[in-house]
Parts: structure tokens; sequence; C-alpha cells
């Protein structure tokens, strides 16, 4: 059975770039492959550090994927798919979810081989370990601020607010309407009720 194969291509700025070179060139692997070109999705003028939902052919390719009608991802590089490790590991788990592999030319990188695979899991335990590293310095971070007496996360709620709470979750009131009228968030209401209910 021949593969069905999305290629997705982007350019960062409109003004004289243009998708028709990593198009040829995507072609011309699909041609020697014995790929169906069943999609092309074009992102142009869309930086590669937007999320999803400023990506509207990106989106409309995970749509794709999601109702089964692609076996494959070709891109031109890794770049045209994002700008970060842990976007692209997140990347080829979601499409891995559903069954889809990942070919990027540049790198001759193809998912449904043997070495393609294995590099996928070199590229998670890098992402693991940058993920583990920004932790790390975060921590660092504030473990110095707070020796150096600055507070840190989020501001203590005034006592009357937490009374507030309190006093319209004994009423029965839902959670989402007493944030509202104490203007709180949910997170907060729901910490109340729990510590409320650790205290009965």
């Amino acid at each position: 059975m021949t593969k069905r194969v999305a290629f997705y291509v982007r350019v960062s700025t409109s003004a004289g770039q243009t998708v028709e070179n990593q198009l040829r060139d995507l072609h011309a692997v699909a041609e020697r492959s014995g790929w169906t070109v069943a999609h092309i999705f074009a992102d142009e003028g869309i930086s590669g550090k937007h999320g999803r939902e400023k990506r509207p052919a990106f989106d409309a390719m995970m749509t794709a994927i999601t109702r089964r009608e692609i076996d494959l991802v070709a891109s031109w590089s890794v770049c045209r798919i994002g700008r970060s490790l842990q976007h692209l590991v997140g990347f080829l788990a979601e499409i891995n979810a559903s069954n889809v592999d990942l070919y990027l030319h540049q790198q001759s990188i193809d998912t449904s081989t043997p070495a393609g695979r294995a590099l996928f899991g070199m590229l998670s335990v890098f992402s693991e370990l940058e993920r583990s590293l920004i932790a790390e310095r975060v921590k660092s971070g504030l473990n110095r601020a707070r020796a150096a007496g600055k507070h840190c996360g989020r501001p203590k709620l005034e006592p009357a607010k937490v009374q507030t709470v309190e006093k319209l979750l004994t009423k029965g009131m839902s959670i989402d309407a007493i944030a509202k009228k104490a203007r709180v968030g949910v997170g907060t209401v729901c910490r109340i009720k729990t510590r409320m209910k650790e205290a009965a």
C-alpha cells in the first residue's frame, strides 16, 4: 500500500520568499519513494515560533492527522516544523500516537525507519535533559531570590477574601460563581475548598 503523504512547508516572511523550492524537493522525494501526495499545507509569512493557533495550515494538517487522512508528514527541514527541540519532540509524539511518521528532507530523517526511530528516541532524551536544566536554573534563581529576602510565587490572598470564599462555599455556591463573585481564580477557590475539607 502506498503511503499517503502530507507536505508541510513554511516561510517566515512573505518578502521575496516562496515555498516553491521546498515543494520541488519534496515532490522529487515523493516520486522516488512512491508516495501519494494527499495534502499540501503551506504557512506563508508565519514564524515557526508561533503555536498551532497562529499557523492555520499547521492546524489543518494536525486535523487531517487526527482524521487518519495521512500516513506520513514530509517537511523540507526541521526548522519548518518548529523552533525548539521540545516543540519537535511534542509534535513527533503527537503524530506517532496517530501512527503517522515524519520525513525531514534536509536532515534525512525518516521515523518510519529503525534509524529514524532511534534518532527520535535520542531527541526525546535531549529534550528531557533541556527541561531538567531549565527547571534547575529556575529553582536556583528562586533560591537566590529568597536568600536575598525577595518574595517568590503568587501574592498571598487577603484574609477577607479567604473568608468570603469560605462563606460562599459553605452556602453551596458553585466554584465558578464564587470565583466571579470574590474576584479570584477558580484554582484559588479549589485550594480553599480542599483546605476546608482537610480541616473538617
